[in-house]
């Protein structure tokens, strides 16, 4: 896939009352609405009427829903540049095909230059394992996709999704465990974002022309409200090197942001059990001449 779309809505929306009456029906017995402050990070872009605050026990979170007229989105109000990023999300349960929930960074400059770090959870038929598709724009460049499978059932219950990007990585981590580490090459020439803050974004939205089985399967409408839910929104600036005034400082050579063992070992584990797609091994998408520079440096252990 592209790039994510920059939260627009699709259609005109349902009036709330109507959105409502149908997500209750799932909710009733097990939550109740609130005056939630998880907005005091985040805002509101797009299909505010298909979006709430509700308490889950002691734990404030935001619904995110999809029906045929619109989907709903939110963004952070604050941008970073090298940070630490988690939520914990619950998908969309039994069949979620065609649709797509997110959670993502993007700068906000000039388009043909962007940065942008995707998860993207492409829905499927019932009991059809949902994919965690992942992708890294820098300088306007993409093309960068990974997916995999997940260990678990992740419309069961809650699983903490984060992005950690420093100086030298971008690493997507699962419950903590690392699926996927983008270094930076770029003084091998290879473009990797340094210097555009960027804004959370998630969103919950229909893809049916791509997103299951290359659009094969569409979405089912009648399974409509389609919710997925968000909550412990979390964002830690990185911290440097003691001595360093920030990671933007770190020294070339230093080695405060290397990969440990346990990630190295998450990594390996990840790739021989629930990676599905690399683009660093299409040989269909590219002839052996024609991958990407970042992948012959893999290779290599650069």
């Amino acid at each position: 896939m592209a790039a994510l779309p920059s939260c627009s809505p699709n259609k005109p929306c349902r009036s709330l009352l109507v959105l409502l009456a149908g997500v209750t029906v799932l909710l009733v017995g097990s939550v109740h609405l609130c005056a939630a402050t998880l907005d005091e990070d985040i805002e509101l872009i797009w299909g505010a009427s298909h979006t709430y605050f509700f308490m889950d026990g002691d734990t404030e979170t935001l619904a995110l829903s999809l029906d045929e007229q619109q989907g709903s989105c939110f963004r952070s109000k604050g941008t970073y540049l090298y940070a630490t990023i988690s939520m914990d999300i619950k998908l969309v349960e039994g069949n979620s095909a065609g649709v797509v929930a997110t959670v993502y960074t993007i700068s906000e400059g000039p388009w043909s230059y962007h940065d942008e770090i995707d998860l993207e959870f492409l829905g499927n038929l019932t009991g059809e394992p949902i994919t965690l598709h992942t992708n890294i724009f820098a300088n306007g460049e993409g093309g960068r996709e990974m997916q995999f499978y997940l260990w678990f059932d992740p419309t069961a219950d809650y699983h903490t999704y984060t992005i950690e990007w420093n100086p030298k990585y971008i690493i997507i981590k699962v419950d903590g465990k690392a699926i996927r580490a983008f270094k930076n090459y770029q003084d091998q020439g290879v473009p990797y974002p340094t210097w555009q803050q960027q804004r959370v974004y998630g969103s919950l939205w229909d893809a049916d022309q791509w997103a299951t089985q290359g659009g094969a399967i569409k979405t089912d409408w009648s399974n409509a409200p389609f919710v997925a839910y968000y909550r412990n929104y979390n964002t830690t600036w990185c911290q440097p090197s003691p001595g360093v005034a920030w990671c933007g400082d770190e020294p070339r050579d230093s080695t405060h942001f290397d990969l440990d063992p346990q990630t190295m070992a998450d990594l390996q584990w990840v790739d021989a059990n629930y990676k599905i797609y690399d683009y660093c091994t299409d040989h269909k998408r590219f002839n052996e001449s024609e991958f990407p520079k970042e992948c012959y440096l893999q290779r290599a252990g650069v």
